[in-house]
């Protein structure tokens, strides 16, 4: 896990994700997931290029089914960005860098 995310759980969620002042993108991932190993060092990126503009959490799958179900997450990964307690955008699956920063940065103003 990269030193700038952080982990997230069920008890923590409300409290770390939807009341965060900074919008918050979450990773949901578990052990078992190549594609989830291979979108990890990009979360991390993301993480390091927008510390103080960007939250990064990590949600284990496996852990946390409540979580998945409450979102309707169906496969991962899937990253989540909450902005004020809102989802304001759904990434499902791999996707590389390119494609993926444009999503997440016209959130953050």
């Amino acid at each position: 896990m990269g030193s700038k995310t952080f982990e997230v759980t069920e008890a923590t969620f409300e409290q770390e994700v939807l009341k965060s002042e900074l919008p918050v993108l979450l990773d949901f991932w578990a052990e078992w997931c190549a594609p989830c190993r291979m979108i990890a060092p990009l979360v991390d990126q993301l993480a390091e290029k927008y510390e103080g503009k960007l939250r990064v959490g990590k949600v284990d799958a496996d852990q946390n089914q409540n979580l998945l179900m409450q979102y309707g997450i169906m496969g991962i990964p899937t990253l989540m960005l909450f902005k004020n307690g809102e989802v304001a955008e759904r990434i499902v699956g791999f996707m590389p860098m390119p494609a993926l920063e444009p999503k997440i940065a016209r959130h953050l103003d």
